[in-house]
This record gives structure tokens, C-alpha cells and sequence, in this order.
């Protein structure tokens, strides 16, 4: 008999789909006592070798307010060549040419293995994707050669029909045009002024075609050769143009740029045009590309200093914004800006053209404001240290990665739909993607994250996009749904394939109903806390841009608690006694290294790398996710082959080696011995082969990762002792170092001694008095005689100021303790 666990993973692996429940509540009460909502991570292009390659038409329900598509859960009439919607229940005749179907000779999507299929759809006009790099040139020559090398490179990663575009900039901003021979020709806008998109269609000459012209105008354009179809070659070809075309001549142009021209006085930033060549860029494509797959492929070596999109003037004494300024709203760029980038993105999102931003400085370049860019489009966010680092070369390399068919991973200009049985509407959804406000009756009123629609539009995704969707059960507590029947959903991607093609996935799937009265032990065994962390995860994590981190935390801790109260067992007064079900085992601790991870403390973090870490967990799956959540340790000794441990400092032991994956780094840790055996050179001498096989397992391990994952981690390796052991000290809980002579009242571990003296601190108030009694005491001084009352105020001032700093001391004293 197959457990819920392989009935998880199979599903996962053949649909891309895992629930929170997969056994569902049958009234919307008992669906909100469950705590954790009904949801699911779906991956709209999950790999799947096996597809059969459909090259005709989906059939579609006939009836307007459905238009669900035929699959294997539908009930069919092989006799009267009819099949039921399982959605809306229609009775809906076969095309003609399915005139030959049997229970013996089914098409591929009625087959039950096959509840994920792909159709082509031939009749669609192909189109070739659109790549356009923008590329700031106000960085030094070692890292302008760099960016250079790896985007000659690029164009050999490209097919010969996708067309490319080059946009460059630094104070002004250069469109160059690709068409012309033998000179280089670019189009210079100021990098102050905002343009419409009217504008730069005009400006660019890409938007006279569709004005009046004159009869010497229709001449000149009857003379011209025409393209494929009869019809007349775009005006954007001179900007955009195909990789066979303009191959040469794009690479010669990429080797002569040059940094920008313009002097940077001592003590001053240069001045970056950014926010105006993305919109130039936008402006361009969706003039002369609307609703295609393209790319905007934004290359930021600092902070936009100058115009629309402004983070920071050119004073190198003015810093950039920290999370501390944002807090006390003194960012005085910040909320223009991110209003600027947010109505890019809602354009480029409209038209279907993803924005990618790869950021290789070591100071903040303005992702923070950016970020919609990324977060909308479903374009990709790199943060790296330099162009000339192994992490942005290989990075931006496996952007153009391929399957085995040797076709690009990417697709483009995808829309999302979601189909549902009627006891379900969908609350909304959190990813990658922009609403498309589409109504409809399956739609709830309660919201979470994007909602108010059933249709979402992804612009740039690949087999690893994954997209959080969230339910609501709308039957009554007093009308529950009759067991024994089952919930659909169906998933309808349509996207542009790398090739061209237009081709839409169909996922279905279905659950059970269960009275939660009478069975909640058949609902609790259906529970998925992996995919249950990744749903809370991310749904903390976009209330966390809008709302304070503190409130964001409690959310966390209350919804924990709620839960354990709902499924575990335990006695009154009995903390020992206290006891989840197995399947629920881990969800406690995924909620205790997300409260503590940098998606919700921002401290240590600045805004860029906080925007950064977020956009990579509401977009990756839901294994790359939970590592993020919760990173991995292993440990490699001489007692055994390599296995998981703790993520706990009682794991850190002097004769061990230590693999940490968090995601975003891997770090080799070597104990203390260890460490000394390795500085002495025992793996250098031939007696000492076991040694040497040992230091090198974790390594290998290693670059096993770093060959897959996207983007590149940074590789750390360190010791005990070493300074970059913080990043592994940071990710363990730090059980040993809580027990310590700091514990209060010998029984208050340090965690709890901290929170309740900072909370002692904060609600005596102490500081407040103190200035209040100073504040009378140099009123009486300067206004009274009354010497004495000016003395007991001075007094008691003191004592205030004695006693805050007691207690500042002590909770500094407690922290560094604790190791927090």
C-alpha cells in the first residue's frame, strides 16, 4: 500500500504539484481551524521527459463560463462520443476527429499517467525571442572588460534567430543602432528626463509607420524589400536584430565600448542614468515587440545617482539608505524611486518582456527599489561582488542554459489560469507573477497575496519557477460536502517556448473530501509540512514588505502555536508530556530558522540584500526553498561515510568536517584538529591517504552543488577560530552557548533572560524618567531659587540614569552570551 509520503513525492514528481493537505476539509469552518490554509506549490514547467508530444488542439468545455480543458478525470461516453466536465458538470460532444476513441484507443490526455500534458500548437505564428542588453559603462576598465567578455560570450549561447538589442549608459543614455555598416551609429537621450513611451517611439523613428504620411513617404516605403508574408520590415529592425545578422558587428561594438566619458570629480559618485535606460529599453520593446517573449537584461555596476529612478546623489559623504533610514523614513529618495520602477515593471509585465538585473558591486546599487522589476516579470535578480568573479561568469552562463533536447530552459510570456471545482474558490497566489484582474465566479473575496483573479501572467519562468497558490472551501459548516467525492483543480499554463512555439501545459489533479468532525485523523495524516512551511514562508514574507517585522513574527509564533494545539497531544502542566504526530514533526522547526533567517530579520542585511534573499524564496522550489529556510549540515569524519546532522552547535566537534548548504552559500567548516592536521600537511604525505580522501569528500561534494544551482552560491571555506566561521555560527542554534552562568534564576534559559530584560527595559520606561526629571531639574535651576528641589531632581536623574545603564549592560552582556 502506497503511504502519504510516496503518494507526495509521486505527485510531486509527475504534476509538479504538493499540497498542504491532501486530504481536504468538506466546510469552509473546519478548512480555517486546520490553520495552515489550503494550498499548494505548482511548477508550471516541471520537467517531464516522458510528455507525449501533442501537435493538435486541447478540447475545450462548451460552456462559455468554464472553457475547462478535456483530462483524464473526466467521465466519458465512448458510445455516444460525449464526456462530462468535472468542473461544471456540461455534457460535451467529441470533435470530429475523435470519431475512432475506445476504452482500447484513448488519446494521451484522457490516459490517467498523463494528468500533466503539453500541447503544441502548430497553427500559432512563431515567434523568436527578444533579448536586449543594457549595460552601465560607469565602472573601471577591469570590470567593463570583464561584463564585455561574458556578453560577446553570451551571443554564442543564443540561437541565430533570436534578435538583440544593445542599450548603454552612464550620464547619458545610448540606443545603438545594429543595422548600419561600416560605422557605428547610436541614438544619445539625457539621462534627467523621463520619456513616455510615445516619445521614445517617436525619438527612435519606430513610430512613424503608424502616422499620416506623405505620397513621398509611401513611395520610399512601396521601394523597400519586403519580408516574409509581404509585409514590410519593422523600423525596430535597425535596434533589434537577429543573432545571424548582427553577430559580427555586435561583437565589434561590444569590444570598442569605452567607460563613460564624463569626469567624476574627487569625493563624488558618477552619475548613472539607470532609471532612465530601463525605461528607454521598456519604451523600445513594447513599441516595437507587445505581448512577445523578450528579455531586458540590466547590468548595474552602482547606484542610480541622477534622474526618474534616483537611490542616492553623487556625494561619496552621503550614503546610501540602510534598513535603520528606512525606518525612520529618511530615505528621501526611496519612495520616488521604487514608484518609478513599480510603473516599469507594470508595463514591461502588460507586454509580456521579463527584466532581468544582475548587480556586481560591493557597495548597494538600488535593488531595494528595483525589485519589483524582477518580482513582476519573473525576471532574474543576481547580486554578486564584481563581473570579474567566477559567480556572476557562471551565473549569467547558465541563464541560457538547455535540456536534452538542446532547447533553452526559459520560456516566455506565459498566463496562468486556474479551474476549479465548485466547493473551491481561489484566494490568490504568491510568485513570480503580476494579476491580470480577471473575474470570474471561482474567484474568493478573501485575499491572499495576489488575488481578486483566476488568471496570473508569468512573463519569464523556467522548470524551477514555482508559484504558491492558496484556497478557500466554500461550503457551510451546516451544508458540508457529501464524503466520498473529490476536489478538482486544473492548471492552464499557455507561454511561448524558447523555439517560438506557442504551447499549453494542462495540469489536473484531485483530492478527497473528509468530515473534519468525525475523520480530522484521516485530514492530519494527509498533511505535507514541507510544502506547509513553503505556503507560511512565503506568505510571512509578503506580509513582511508591507507590515512592521515585529507584528510579522508574532504572526509566525501564533499561527505555530495555533497549530500545535490543534494536532498535538499533551498533558495539562506537562510541558514533557507534549507530542506532535510524525508528519508534523519538522514544521516547528522550520518556523523557528525561518523566524531567525534573513527573509524576516533585516538586521546585519542591508535593503539590497534583503530584496535579494526574498525574490529568490518566492520564486525557487520547494526543495531549493526549505534549504533556504532551513539550511543543511553534513558531517564527514573517519567513524563512516557522510551523513546529515543537527544544524546545531553540538554538531561543530574538533575531529570533524562540516558541508553547510544555505542556498546562497556553501561553506566547508574544519574542526579544530582537523584544522591543524590540515595546516601541518598530513594530506601531503603518503601515510596519511585516509586523510587526504577525507579533506577532499566535502570538496567534491561541493562542486557537485555549485555546478547546478542558479545562481552560483559563494564558496566559503574556513576553520574553527577562522573569521568566516560566522556564517555557520549565525545558522546553528546555539543550544550549548544558552547554558551559561547568565541564565536567570537558574532556570530562565538566556533567550527568554534576554526578552524579558529588554522587555523590563522597555516598559519601565526608565529612560523616559530620567529625561523628564532632567528636563524639571534645569527648569527649576534656570527659573526657581528652590536649590533643594533642583538637587532631589538631579538626584533621582542619576539613579534613572544608573539604572538604564545596569540594565543596557546586562542585556548586552546577555546577548553576546547567547551568541545572538
Amino acid at each position: 500500500m502506497t503511504t502519504y509520503e510516496e503518494f507526495i513525492q509521486q505527485n510531486e514528481d509527475r504534476d509538479g504539484v504538493r499540497f498542504t493537505w491532501n486530504v481536504w476539509p468538506s466546510s469552509r469552518l473546519e478548512a480555517t481551524r486546520l490553520v495552515v490554509p489550503l494550498g499548494c506549490l505548482y511548477q508550471p514547467l516541471k520537467e517531464r521527459p516522458d510528455l507525449p508530444p501533442i501537435q493538435y488542439d486541447p478540447v475545450l468545455c462548451t460552456r462559455s463560463t468554464c472553457r475547462a480543458i478535456l483530462n483524464p478525470l473526466c467521465q466519458v461516453d465512448y458510445r455516444a462520443k460525449l464526456w462530462v466536465c468535472n468542473f461544471c458538470l456540461q455534457r460535451n460532444p467529441f470533435p470530429p476527429q475523435y470519431s475512432a476513441i475506445s476504452e482500447q484507443h484513448q488519446p494521451a490526455e484522457l490516459i490517467p499517467m498523463f494528468s500533466t500534458i503539453e500541447y503544441t500548437i502548430t497553427r500559432a505564428q512563431g515567434l523568436p525571442p527578444v533579448f536586449l542588453l543594457v549595460v552601465d559603462t560607469c565602472v573601471d576598465d577591469e570590470e567593463l572588460g570583464a561584463l564585455k567578455d561574458s556578453l560577446q560570450m553570451s551571443l554564442s549561447l543564443l540561437p541565430p534567430s533570436a534578435l538583440v538589442g544593445l542599450v548603454t549608459y552612464g550620464k547619458m543614455v545610448q540606443v545603438h543602432e545594429l543595422g548600419c555598416e561600416g560605422c557605428s551609429k547610436c541614438y544619445v537621450f539625457r539621462g534627467t528626463k523621463d520619456l513616455s513611451a510615445r516619445q521614445i517611439q517617436d525619438m527612435l523613428g519606430i513610430g512613424k509607420y503608424g502616422a499620416p504620411q506623405q505620397p513621398q513617404q509611401q513611395q520610399q516605403q512601396q521601394q523597400q524589400p519586403r519580408g516574409p508574408g509581404g509585409q514590410l520590415p519593422s523600423p525596430a529592425n535597425r535596434f533589434l536584430q537577429p543573432v545571424h545578422k548582427c553577430d559580427m558587428s555586435l561583437t565589434d561594438l561590444l569590444g570598442e565600448l569605452q567607460r563613460d566619458p564624463w569626469p567624476v570629480a574627487q569625493g563624488k559618485r558618477s552619475l548613472r542614468s539607470t532609471g532612465v535606460a530601463l525605461s528607454i529599453a521598456v519604451g523600445l520593446l513594447e513599441s516595437a515587440y507587445p505581448n512577445t517573449g523578450a528579455r531586458i537584461m540590466l547590468f548595474v555596476g552602482g547606484p542610480c545617482s541622477q534622474g526618474p529612478g534616483q537611490v542616492v546623489n553623487d556625494d561619496l559623504r552621503e550614503p546610501i539608505r540602510s534598513h535603520h533610514d528606512i525606518h525612520k523614513d529618511n530615505a528621501k529618495y526611496m519612495k520616488k524611486a521604487i514608484k518609478h520602477y513599480e510603473a516599469l515593471a507594470f508595463r514591461a509585465a502588460t507586454n509580456g518582456h521579463a527584466i532581468d538585473i544582475y548587480s556586481c558591486a560591493l557597495d548597494q546599487t538600488g535593488l531595494m527599489e528595483m525589485k519589483q522589476c524582477c518580482n513582476s516579470t519573473g525576471g532574474h535578480m543576481v547580486m554578486g561582488d564584481s563581473f570579474n568573479s567566477s559567480l556572476f561568469k557562471q551565473t549569467f552562463q547558465r541563464v541560457f542554459s538547455r535540456d536534452q533536447k538542446g532547447e533553452f530552459k526559459m520560456a516566455f510570456n506565459g498566463t496562468m489560469e486556474v479551474k476549479l471545482s465548485r466547493e473551491l474558490k481561489v484566494s490568490g497566489a504568491i510568485g513570480p507573477c503580476v494579476s491580470l484582474n480577471v473575474k470570474a465566479a471561482s474567484v474568493s473575496d478573501v485575499e491572499i497575496g495576489m488575488g481578486g483573479t483566476c488568471q496570473w501572467k508569468f512573463c519569464g519562468f523556467n522548470p524551477h519557477t514555482t508559484c504558491a497558490m492558496f484556497f478557500e472551501v466554500v461550503s457551510q459548516h451546516s451544508a458540508p460536502i457529501p464524503q466520498g467525492g473529490r476536489g478538482c483543480v486544473q492548471f492552464i499554463t499557455q507561454y511561448q517556448h524558447s523555439s517560438g512555439q506557442k504551447r499549453i501545459r494542462v495540469t489536473t489533479i484531485a483530492r478527497n473530501w473528509a468530515d473534519a468532525s468525525a475523520n480530522l485523523h484521516h485530514i492530519s495524516a494527509g498533511f505535507d509540512q514541507e510544502a506547509a512551511a513553503v505556503l507560511m514562508a512565503r506568505t510571512a514574507v509578503f506580509r513582511a514588505e508591507t507590515d512592521d517585522g515585529p507584528d510579522v513574527l508574532r504572526w509566525v509564533d501564533r499561527m505555530l502555536i495555533r497549530l500545535c494545539q490543534k494536532f498535538g497531544e499533551y498533558g495539562k502542566d506537562d510541558p514533557n508530556s507534549f507530542r506532535l504526530p510524525e508528519n508534523f514533526s519538522l514544521y516547528p522547526q522550520f518556523m523557528y530558522h525561518l523566524r531567525r533567517s534573513q527573509f524576516l530579520q533585516v538586521f546585519n542585511n542591508s535593503p539590497d540584500e534583503t530584496s535579494f534573499y526574498r525574490h529568490m524564496l518566492m520564486r525557487e522550489d520547494l526543495t531549493q526553498s526549505l534549504i533556504m529556510i532551513q539550511p543543511i549540515l553534513y558531517s564527514y569524519s573517519f567513524n563512516g561515510p557522510p551523513e546529515p546532522v543537527l544544524l546545531d552547535t553540538s554538531s561543530i566537534q574538533p575531529d570533524r568536517i562540516l558541508l553547510m548548504d544555505t542556498f546562497f552559500q556553501i561553506l566547508i567548516f574544519h574542526g579544530e584538529t582537523i584544522a591543524q592536521w590540515r595546516a601541518q600537511k598530513y594530506q601531503d604525505m603518503p601515510e596519511y591517504e585516509n586523510f587526504r580522501q577525507l579533506l577532499q569528500a566535502p570538496v567534491d561534494d561541493a562542486q557537485e552543488i555549485l555546478q547546478t544551482r542558479f545562481p552560483m552560491p559563494r564558496y566559503i571555506d574556513t576553520e574553527q577560530g577562522g573569521s568566516q566561521a560566522r556564517f555557520l555560527l549565525s545558522k546553528v542554534n546555539p543550544s550549548q552557548t544558552h547554558n551559561n552562568m547568565y541564565a536567570y534564576a537558574g532556570m530562565m534559559p538566556i533567550p527568554n533572560a534576554v526578552e524579558s530584560f529588554y522587555q523590563l527595559y522597555l516598559f519601565s520606561g526608565c529612560g523616559h524618567v530620567m529625561l523628564v526629571l532632567i528636563s524639571v531639574g534645569f527648569f527649576f535651576l534656570y527659573s526657581s531659587s528652590d536649590f533643594s528641589y533642583c538637587t532631589f531632581c538631579f538626584i533621582i536623574a542619576s539613579f534613572g540614569l544608573v539604572l538604564e545603564v545596569a540594565l543596557c549592560s546586562y542585556f548586552l552582556a546577555a546577548i553576546l552570551a547567547s551568541g545572538c
